[in-house]
């Protein structure tokens, strides 16, 4: 390499440092568009949370945040992508109850680690499912439902939306905190479980509760339970399952995280902010509409979290022979 040459390399490495140190400064971050990967197609509640979030984070910031969907391998895809991008603060990802506490143990080879390859930023949103069943069952609690299930195993089954779903493994925890038996029978999706319940052609099912708790208020099915360790503020007059069986809890939840690596200043600073608006009334009555609960939580609260579900969710997988390859 000639002398000039040279030169000119060591003047634009110069000129690119103050570039590169004020995309990591907590007092310039976010000086362009921050991109939210969402692994899900458009609609739905992760939708709806997700543009809830970048329109707050947008006035908060005064730059824009906007979705980038990215569906497929059950946010597997996504989230992949999440965890490849630079670690600069302007890739952001949704991450939910099945990338960061299912998927780890229910696919046999995940495209990235759950927890090396993230750094968690607040959780957003929590929603529990409602345990219905057909208004012909003789039941109409869980300790009912406990003892017809006891009494003639086997004979039931329970819709989910498909093998390896939050629904599916709220009943597969169901029978192993119970010791009760009964059959799985998935759908392709929640809809069409929900539709057969009603039917009479499946016994009851673990449906998402802003999905389910309008076909039970109309009183198309039987709501029984909550998932929630508590009754939800949403419907305080079901109980809770865990009222019968204590240590019952099965929640999906939705959050973001940054790429491993991105400074912790922008990841706590993005955080505060999402800690701050989840606390508004304005947030926590939108999220409500929507059947959710805005929740947030610090970077290491939120960690904490993941590895803790992650753990609560394995065995109810391993029990139900749940298996993605």
């Amino acid at each position: 390499m000639n002398l000039k040459n040279w030169v000119a390399m060591s003047c634009a490495a110069v000129l690119a440092l103050p570039a590169a140190s004020q995309a990591q400064d907590p007092a310039s971050w976010p000086g362009k568009t921050v991109r939210l990967i969402i692994p899900f197609s458009p609609g739905g509640s992760t939708d709806f949370q997700g543009r809830l979030l970048c329109e707050h984070m947008t006035r908060a910031f005064g730059q824009q945040f906007v979705i980038d969907y990215k569906p497929g391998a059950g946010s597997n895809i996504g989230v992949a992508e999440l965890a490849r991008s630079a670690p600069d603060g302007y890739t952001l990802g949704w991450i939910t109850v099945a990338s960061h506490a299912i998927n780890p143990t229910l696919y046999a080879k995940m495209p990235f680690d759950h927890i090396r390859d993230f750094a968690p930023v607040s959780m957003v949103g929590t929603f529990p499912n409602l345990l219905v069943v057909n208004n012909n069952l003789p039941v109409r609690t869980v300790p009912e439902l406990i003892a017809l299930l006891k009494k003639e195993p086997g004979k039931y089954a329970f819709a989910s939306s498909g093998q390896g779903t939050s629904l599916h493994l709220s009943g597969e925890l169901f029978k192993m905190m119970t010791g009760t038996d009964m059959f799985h029978v998935p759908y392709k999706g929640g809809g069409p479980a929900l539709t057969d319940v009603i039917g009479g052609q499946v016994a009851m099912t673990f449906g998402n509760m802003p999905t389910v708790l309008a076909q039970a208020r109309a009183g198309k099915v039987r709501p029984i339970g909550v998932t929630s360790l508590e009754r939800w503020f949403t419907a305080p007059e079901i109980p809770a399952i865990a009222e019968t069986v204590p240590g019952f809890q099965a929640i999906s939840w939705h959050g973001v995280a940054f790429p491993a690596g991105t400074p912790t200043s922008i990841v706590e600073k993005l955080s505060a902010a999402i800690q701050r608006a989840m606390a508004t009334t304005e947030m926590q009555e939108k999220y409500a509409s929507g059947g959710s609960k805005a929740t947030a939580m610090t970077p290491q609260q939120f960690a904490a979290f993941i590895k803790e579900d992650t753990e609560r969710w394995a065995p109810a997988i391993r029990a139900s022979g749940a298996r993605v390859e």
